[in-house]
């Protein structure tokens, strides 16, 4: 599995991201971190820890990873990645792609109504939240 599949995996994870990384492959990582993320997502670079040239610079993903791509001597040692974890968006209608993807199969097996109902008591997010998100996927269609 490639590593933007596994960065997927983890996209929604609320616990702070540990990554060791390759000196010759952290800009890269660097830059799948970004786009999987996004670049606002802060980030830490450890580098080269309790040696003479120790770096620790955090800086959300785009900037640190701009940082390492500017100069090469960031891309040399042992790397490690430290990515906050993720928050959910302050707007209360906002809902995780789990959630959406249970709603998803319970509409498609039962009425709208229904479909909501449970969803709310399976994930917990409220239910008229869920019904509203429903009857947009009903309008897309």
């Amino acid at each position: 599995m490639g590593r933007r599949a596994r960065l997927s995996q983890v996209k929604e994870e609320p616990r702070t991201l540990i990554f060791y990384e390759a000196p010759h492959r952290i800009l890269e990582c660097l830059q799948d971190m970004e786009s999987v993320f996004g670049g606002e997502r802060p980030a830490l670079l450890a580098r080269e820890l309790t040696k003479t040239f120790e770096t620790l610079k955090g800086l959300p993903l785009a900037q640190l990873r701009a940082f390492v791509e500017a100069d090469s001597n960031q891309q040399r040692g042992e790397c490690v990645v430290l990515v906050a974890g993720w928050t959910a968006p302050e707007s209360e209608e906002a809902v995780s792609s789990e959630v959406v993807r249970v709603l998803d199969l319970l509409l498609a097996e039962m009425p709208l109504k229904r479909a909501a109902a449970l969803a709310a008591e399976i994930t917990g997010v409220r239910k008229n939240v869920l019904y509203q998100i429903a009857l947009e996927k009903q309008k897309d269609h």
